[in-house]
């Protein structure tokens, strides 16, 4: 599925021709030495996109990657959830640029941007709900006890009844049962791996576009992989484009995906086996093929 065909970026001739003629950059309060996100695609000859339903955008850290996706997330005012970096020029920026909407002129409202802000954001609410929750265990580990231990309690009415219900079950389970029936049930026993690529299918789900900015982080090859066919699997069943930004050679090897080269000047297409970075792993291993046969 496609709900976006292109992007159109500011040229160069269009970026000078604002730098001359508005204020923001003769005023004080808005004097930068580089006014983002100003001065960085049109230097790379990049001023038009075209999608498929899986997009790569790729190069080293400070191509642009990131921000390409940020630029594009606030044009098609997609949700997100992390703040991004901005400036006082970030909306003018955006009046300039215009999308190419496929799907009945209009991007699904369950598209969303998902960047490693959120991943690590989540990773850390699932580390204070752990701590949160072990406190309450330990709790309930202390109210088994004194329960088990009975006496001092005497039903004077109806009100005590749910008391005296609690205090019974008590002394006819197991620690670890009484806890677990009073604990919320818990996803929270992963590692932060696992936890990351639980974040990637709850929140990805049927018929819509998402922005993905280098979702790799935080997962082992082994979890790359599965989020690799997962991704896959969105696409090509569930009705989902995906755009992302990635250093990751399995998930720039995705079937059928449009990888554009960031790092290249002008901009270009290209194979994923031609990436610099997925040649220096190549070569990394043929150096050590003897140690891998022996």
């Amino acid at each position: 599925m496609r709900y976006l065909n292109a992007f159109h970026l500011p040229s160069l001739g269009e970026e000078s021709k604002f730098v001359v003629t508005n204020q923001k950059f003769d005023m004080t309060c808005y004097t930068v030495n580089n006014p983002y996100p100003f001065h960085i695609f049109p230097q790379k000859g990049l001023t038009h996109i075209e999608f498929s339903p899986i997009t790569i955008f790729c190069g080293g850290n400070g191509c642009g990657k990131s921000t390409l996706l940020n630029i594009i997330a606030e044009k098609l005012k997609i949700s997100r959830t992390a703040l991004f970096n901005s400036t006082p020029f970030f909306e003018d920026y955006l009046k300039m640029c215009s999308a190419d909407i496929a799907y009945k002129g209009s991007i699904p409202n369950e598209s969303r941007i998902i960047t490693s802000d959120d991943v690590f954001d989540f990773l850390l609410d699932v580390r204070h709900i752990n701590q949160g929750i072990d406190s309450d265990r330990q709790a309930l580990f202390d109210e088994w006890k004194a329960y088990c231990k009975g006496g001092g309690f005497q039903m004077t009415s109806l009100a005590d009844y749910d008391e005296l219900k609690k205090r019974n079950r008590a002394r006819h389970t197991t620690r670890s049962a009484y806890a677990h029936r009073h604990l919320p049930d818990q996803l929270y026993g992963k590692s932060n791996g696992e936890s990351a690529y639980a974040y990637f299918t709850d929140k990805i789900r049927d018929n819509a576009l998402y922005l993905l900015d280098e979702p790799e982080n935080s997962l082992s090859v082994q979890l790359q992989i599965q989020l690799a066919q997962y991704l896959e699997e969105s696409v090509r069943f569930y009705g989902c484009q995906l755009v992302m930004s990635t250093h990751s050679p399995i998930l720039l090897s995705l079937k059928g995906a449009r990888i554009y080269n960031l790092d290249a000047n002008p901009v270009c297409e290209c194979k994923w086996t031609t990436l610099e970075n997925v040649r220096t792993w190549y070569d990394f291993f043929e150096s050590h093929r003897h140690e891998f046969e022996s």
